[in-house]
């Protein structure tokens, strides 16, 4: 599913060229880390960003892993930033063509001051909003959409499942020849599940979460 997900995510509302600049927030998801992949293999110019607020060798793990095993060109640390739209501003000093988003929130808003002419943004999570016992803020910079003709779409995978046979076509020989790869975060024994589910959304995992019941 997640590599699903970023299939249609990126090649079906996103329809990347070569040579255009991506950003992928938390990166090293199951879904963001095969999302930069895609987007390396099309060509382009990719940053991710991952961590949570610990300034742990857990977190700096994440974003190793984003350049060093999934091949993005840049990778931060959003928790450490204090101005989003200043580290957007680092990272694409030409603006950001395509943005792959999974935490909504203050971050779209950045991303929206950074856009570039025709930009195109996937919503595929709103991370930010998920844990939130308040009423969600709301994004203050729609203008923007309309001044740099950005086209925003949200999207489940499950509209989409007519276009498996075309993933299976490109994903599986990209597999065998090794040219993507993927980290799967393996919590052991039933009761380790609602610990797991609290690390999920407090951003603890790398790749896709899962819980082995037992090796037997």
């Amino acid at each position: 599913m997640p590599a699903m997900t970023a299939y249609v995510g990126f090649f079906k509302f996103c329809y990347p060229i070569k040579g255009e600049t991506v950003y992928v927030s938390t990166a090293s998801g199951a879904v963001g880390q095969l999302v930069g992949q895609f987007a390396k293999i099309a060509g382009c110019y990719v940053v991710g960003s991952a961590g949570n607020k610990e300034k742990s060798a857990f977190t700096l793990m994440k974003v190793d892993l984003l350049k060093n095993k999934f091949a993005f060109d840049e990778a931060f640390n959003y928790k450490e930033e204090q101005d989003y739209n200043a580290a957007l501003k680092r990272y694409f000093p030409d603006g950001i063509d395509i943005y792959f988003d999974n935490v909504g929130g203050k971050m779209l808003e950045a991303v929206l001051n950074n856009m570039r002419l025709n930009g195109r943004v996937a919503l595929c999570g709103m991370i930010s909003q998920y844990n939130s016992l308040e009423q969600p803020e709301g994004v203050h910079n729609l203008i923007n959409a309309i001044v740099k003709r950005v086209r925003m779409e949200g999207f489940f995978t499950s509209d989409h499942y007519h276009l498996y046979p075309k993933f299976l076509e490109m994903v599986v020989p990209l597999i065998k020849e090794e040219k993507i790869t993927y980290v799967e975060d393996i919590a052991e024994g039933i009761e380790s599940a609602p610990g797991a589910l609290f690390g999920l959304y407090s951003g603890r995992n790398v790749g896709k979460l899962l819980v082995l019941v037992a090796r037997e």
